[in-house]
Order: structure tokens, then C-alpha cells, then sequence
């Protein structure tokens, strides 16, 4: 006969070791606590991905779908013949090679400034070098509207209204926060490098040229995405310095064309708009590792 014992019947889990049934916790916990964040961060992706959304939404709508209240988040029917039509209403091409040229040389001249200046503050010992630093890096806390009309004066000065000097030509000076972003990177970069190619006769340009830039990719690219998209999107520059519509960018180049118009085509702008953004959205689907891998790197050695 069966022994009917209550206290002889165990529970399965009871058989189950007691580090096994921690280590099962452990894990559970561990999933749990990733299943959350990855499910906080979904919700926040797709809070900041709905702007993108939605112009991509209205530039396929046609003027009387813009104005549907409430708004349809997906059109029915399609207007795919509104990118077609951008083209034709603005002078697309023209404004996307200015945009192009102003900011290509913005990231030439500010990889080759910042990363220079920042190599002198991180591998070349000399007096004075940590104040001058933080006098720099002080700057980063100057509105750029307090220099606004002094920098002004000066580019009336020297002749430069109506040129693109004044967006391209001040990248030869640096910029704060790159200087900072790459110093940091810098002083991660081993510094027995730099001593043995001193030992076997490389200057100290030489250095800079075959061992710290090849080393510092990331940095470099994560300064080049941020440079290219500043410049890209600029609004405020091109508003000031440039007065003649063939030398418009991009982004004063819709403003001035539409601002002008009775009735604004939503549609046409929104199209015009996501043809705008889709260069620099390759380019961070292209390099969206290496700028990963370039911010979380630097300033991890003070």
C-alpha cells in the first residue's frame, strides 16, 4: 500500500537543488529586467521616429488630404506624384549641390583643425596646456547669438556678404566641442606608441599622420556625421551670409520658395523635405557603428 503521508509528498521544485532554483531566478530576473528596457526603448523609438513618420505620411497626401481633420496618419490614395513635382516647383538640384559643397568643406576643414588642435592638447606636453583647454572648452557656454553680430561686422569687412566664406572658412579655426571629443579620444590611444615612433625618428606630424588618426576612425567619422549634419540643416547661416537665390541651400532655399506662396502645398514641402533628410540618413545607416563605437569611446580617460 501506497504510504498517504503528507509530509512524504515534495513538490517537484522541492528536488531541484538549491543553487540550481538561484540561478533560475537569476536569470528569470535578468530576462525580465531586459524584456522592460527593450520594451521602454521601443516606446521611445517610435515616439521619436513618428515626426519622420508623419512627414513621410503628408508628403504622399494631396492638398485636400493635408487639411482632413482628423489628420489620416496613411493616405488613400497615394500622391507619388508630388516628388516628381518638387523637382519641378524648386530648383532641387541647384540647392542640394550648395547644400553638399557648404558642408563637405565644413568637415575637410573641421577634421583637419579640431584634430589637430586636439592632438596638441592630449600627446604634446607643454605650459599651460590644461588651462588653455578649458579656456576652450569655456567657449562651448557662448550662445552663438552673442557673437552673432560682431562675426558679422568683421565677414561685412572683409567682403565676404554673399559668398560662402563665412559658413565654410570658419571650420579652419575648429570647434569646441570636437577638440574636446577628440582629445578625449586621443588619451586613450596607448601613449608608448607615441614614444617608440619618437625613438625611431618620426615627427611629431608624422605621429599624428600614421598613428593616431589611423587609430582614431571612429572619432574621426562621429565628427564628420556631426559636422555634415549641422551644416546640412543650417538655416540661420545661409539666412544671413547668402543673398542670391543661386547660391540657396537646401534649407533657405524651401523656406524662401514657399514662404512665398499664397496657398502652401503641404504635400510638395513634405516631399521636398524627406529629399532633404535622405542623404544624411544614408549616411547614418552607413557609418551608425563606427559613430556608435566613436561616442561611447571617447572620454573614458580624463
Amino acid at each position: 500500500m501506497a504510504n498517504s503521508n503528507p509530509a512524504s509528498l515534495s513538490l517537484p521544485q522541492a528536488n531541484i537543488p538549491r543553487r540550481q532554483r538561484t540561478d533560475y531566478t537569476k536569470w528569470a530576473n535578468r530576462l525580465f529586467r531586459l524584456i522592460r528596457a527593450h520594451f521602454v526603448l521601443i516606446c521611445l523609438a517610435l515616439i521619436f521616429a513618428f515626426p519622420m513618420f508623419y512627414m513621410f505620411s503628408t508628403s504622399l497626401k494631396t492638398l485636400r488630404q493635408t487639411f482632413i481633420v482628423p489628420p489620416q496618419l496613411w493616405p488613400n490614395p497615394f500622391a507619388w506624384e508630388n516628388y516628381p513635382r518638387a523637382f519641378q516647383f524648386i530648383p532641387y538640384a541647384r540647392y542640394f549641390a550648395n547644400t553638399f559643397y557648404v558642408s563637405s568643406l565644413n568637415v575637410v576643414f573641421t577634421l583637419a583643425s579640431s584634430s589637430l588642435v586636439a592632438y596638441g592638447f592630449s600627446k604634446i606636453k607643454w605650459f599651460g596646456r590644461d588651462t588653455m583647454f578649458g579656456l576652450v572648452v569655456a567657449t562651448l557656454m557662448i550662445p552663438y547669438t552673442v557673437t552673432l553680430i560682431p562675426q558679422f561686422l568683421i565677414f561685412r569687412q572683409l567682403g565676404w556678404i554673399g559668398t560662402y566664406n563665412p559658413l565654410i572658412l570658419p571650420a579652419l579655426g575648429g570647434h569646441p566641442f570636437f577638440i574636446f571629443l577628440l582629445r578625449q579620444f586621443f588619451r586613450s590611444i596607448p601613449l608608448e606608441l607615441s614614444e617608440a615612433a619618437r625613438m625611431d625618428g618620426a615627427t611629431e606630424l608624422g605621429i599624428f599622420v600614421r598613428i593616431i588618426l589611423p587609430l582614431s576612425k571612429p572619432a574621426l567619422v562621429t565628427v564628420a556625421l556631426f559636422t555634415f549634419l549641422w551644416n546640412w540643416n543650417d538655416f540661420l547661416g545661409p539666412l544671413i551670409y547668402v543673398n542670391k537665390p543661386e547660391n540657396y541651400t537646401l534649407a533657405i532655399g524651401l523656406y524662401n520658395y514657399f514662404s512665398l506662396r499664397s496657398t502652401t502645398e503641404w504635400g510638395l514641402l513634405m516631399a521636398a523635405a524627406v529629399l532633404m533628410i535622405l542623404p544624411v540618413l544614408i549616411l547614418f545607416l552607413i557609418g551608425q557603428r563606427t559613430f556608435i563605437r566613436g561616442i561611447a569611446t571617447s572620454g573614458l580617460k580624463g
